[in-house]
Parts: C-alpha cells; structure tokens; sequence
C-alpha cells in the first residue's frame, strides 16, 4: 500500500477513532504535494500513526473514509464490501417474489461515503455523490457484475447532478453495462411501476418510502385521498390497494403526473377512482373545500438543502401542515414527512406542532416514521438519518 498521505492537526482524530466517516479541511496539518481529486490517501495523526484511507477530494469534507485498516482499495475490497451490503438486504427479508427493488449501497450507511446505488429489477442505478467514487466506477461495476451475477442486467450511471464541477470530470450518464431493449417494470410489495432512471429525479423513484406507503396502505379503505407533491404516484396506487375510494395526485411537474398516471394504470387499468392534477401544492391545497379528503400525504421534496436554509424550511414545512389540517375531514389522517437531512427529528415535530396549534384542531401521532432498513444509518455517522414523518389523527 503506498498512497500519498494526510497528516491531522494534533487531537483531530478524536472522531475517527469514534468511526465517524469524515475528515474537514481544518483538521488537515499537511498533505503531500500533487494530490488529485478523487485519490485514495493514507490518514495519519499527528504522532504519524495510521488510521484511516479513503478519497481524497477539496471541500470542506476533505476526506471520505473508505477502511480504518491498513487495505488496498483493489477490486476485491469493492466486491467485499458489495457482498456485505447485498447479505444485510437479504438477510432483512427485501429480495423477494413481489419485491425487486430496494437499495443495495447507501453511502456511509454502507461503509462506502459518496455511493449510492438503486437496484430496479434487473437493473442498478449508480450515483457517485464524490470523485473517489466517480474515478472508481468502472471497478464498482466489475464488482456489482461479480456479486449480483445473472440477476443484473444493466447498469445505469447517473452522476451528472450529484457531482461537483461534474464538467471537469468528463462526466456524463448513461449504461456501463447492458442498455438494450430496459423496458421491464420494476415490483415493490406486489406492486408495479416503471422507475425513469434517465429523465426522473434521484434514480428514478422513491424507494425510501416503501414501508410507509404500505403503512398508508392499511388506512386507505374507504377514504378520499390526497397525495401532495406525489411524483411517480407511490403513495396513490397503495393507497388505491387499499381501498380508498377516490385518490388525487398533485405534482407542481407535468412530467411527473405523466409518470404517476402511467403507474396507476399499469396496477389498476380503467380504474376511474384516479385522478392526477400537474399544479402547485399550496395553490392546490388553498383552493379545497374543507374536509373534501380524510387521508393526506404530504411528502416535499427537501425545504433545506444545507443549514443556512433551516429556518426558511421549517416555516415551509408549518404552513404546508397547517393548510392540511385546516382542509382536512374530522377523523381524518395525515401522513407528513421531511426528506432534509440538515432537519433534525424534533426540529421537523416541532414545526408540525407549530402547524397542529395554529389549525386549532385535535392532533394525535399515530406513528413516528423513518428510513427503511436497506437505507442504514451508520451509527457512528448520525447525519445519515434524514428521512422523518409522523401519522397524525385529526379531530
């Protein structure tokens, strides 16, 4: 192993020998000269002993770590470390019959910071949120191809978004593997859908929220539903398994009603109980009569990308709540999330509490949601959990 090296300020390790994945620019003595973007590194204290590698990459996140051993990161530690990642879905029951998608790495959760991919049926989604994953790809996919074998098919990468000066890196989406004739629909629950990987956000549907849309499931019977910024329509064909009897979508994208109708049909062909409006969430929810529905969901994307958008954010995310609950039937039940990582568990209660308060109304929380578990949370690294929502009765 002969890497180029990093050199801590005196007492910087402190969280590395916690496990925390990550090492900022100031806790950075020196480093050796002509270091490259995406580089693997050896980390030393400032007693010059070792304790981590991992991609090196300028930023305030300077390095990711990878090992907190003396190993190469050759093929077959990427193939050990997929392995592992494919045992832990398997051995929580995700691979199944009914169900062929879910995550296969997410980041740090995986011990692999910067990594994110989504397995759709006989096809992986890649996304490399760090250089070192991006310069890595093509050993990452003779990995995937090792572990996963004659269930993957193709494999897509789409980083352009989710790297920076992606321009610099050469950097374009498209299959690394396979790519002909994609067209198969990927089954979650026994439910079907066609993820849009290409054109869709992330990589291509929401697969965290697959617990509680099933959740949503088990309410749905005999209720008009509302399912708020709905994307590729998740929430509404569970809960038109379930048995609601009228369920409306409303995305602020046309594109993604396109998706959302195209989904329904696909599991409830001519099913007139569906309906899909492209427009925008508040608008929407302002112009409702109240109590036209007694089930909502309310799933936004991300108010807060980073901290200096907090407060803005959980203003956003009170008066989204407080217009469903104003709107909403008595008896009614809201499902409400906040997908913001840099938002914080009692931050995003608090606001819905806010909300609960101005409406008046009797809350009651139901259920407190959160990732499911092919989306772990390393428990050394806390700021892994953003996914977080309640179920809520409303008098």
């Amino acid at each position: 192993m002969n890497y180029k090296r990093i050199k801590l300020k005196p007492k910087k390790e402190e969280s590395l020998r916690r496990f925390h994945p990550w090492i900022f620019s100031g806790a950075i003595q020196q480093k050796d000269n002509d270091l490259a973007e995406g580089e693997v590194v050896s980390v030393y204290t400032a007693n010059d002993e070792f304790i981590a590698v991992g991609h090196y990459q300028t930023g305030s996140i300077e390095v990711r770590t990878l090992s907190f051993e003396e190993e190469a990161i050759v093929p077959d530690f990427w193939k050990k470390r997929l392995a592992s990642a494919l045992e832990l879905r398997k051995s929580a029951g995700l691979l199944s019959a009914d169900n062929n998608s879910y995550r296969l790495v997410h980041g740090e959760g995986d011990n692999l910071p910067g990594l994110v991919i989504d397995i759709y049926a006989g096809t992986a989604v890649m996304q490399s949120h760090s250089v070192g994953m991006h310069k890595s790809r093509m050993m990452i996919c003779d990995a995937l191809k090792a572990v996963m074998g004659d269930t993957l098919k193709n494999i897509y990468y789409k980083s352009e978004t989710t790297l920076p000066y992606a321009a610099d890196l050469g950097m374009e989406n498209g299959y690394l593997y396979g790519g002909k004739d994609v067209v198969e629909a990927a089954e979650e629950n026994g439910l079907k859908f066609y993820p849009d990987w290409i054109k869709g956000q992330k990589t291509g549907f929401f697969i965290d929220q697959r617990e509680n849309r099933a959740l949503l499931e088990r309410y749905a019977k005999g209720r008009s539903a509302l399912n708020m910024f709905c994307y590729t329509g998740g929430f509404s064909f569970y809960a038109m398994r379930g048995g609601a009897k009228l369920v409306h979508s409303v995305d602020s994208s046309s594109k993604a009603i396109m998706l959302a109708n195209e989904n329904v049909a696909l599991n409830f062909p001519g099913d007139k109980r569906h309906e899909a409006f492209a427009e925008d969430a508040f608008k929407y929810l302002g112009n409702i009569h109240p109590g036209d529905y007694d089930l909502i969901v309310l799933d936004p994307p991300a108010f807060a990308k980073h901290r200096g958008a907090i407060k803005n954010a959980l203003q956003g995310y009170k008066r989204l709540n407080a217009a469903a609950f104003d709107k909403i039937a008595p008896g009614g039940i809201v499902f409400t999330f906040s997908c913001s990582q840099v938002i914080g568990k009692e931050a995003f209660r608090l606001a819905v509490f806010s909300a609960a308060a101005m409406s008046g109304k009797k809350v009651r929380i139901l259920h407190q949601l959160s990732q499911p578990a092919d989306h772990p949370v390393n428990i050394y690294h806390p700021e892994g959990e953003y996914l977080k929502g309640l179920v809520l009765h409303v008098e």
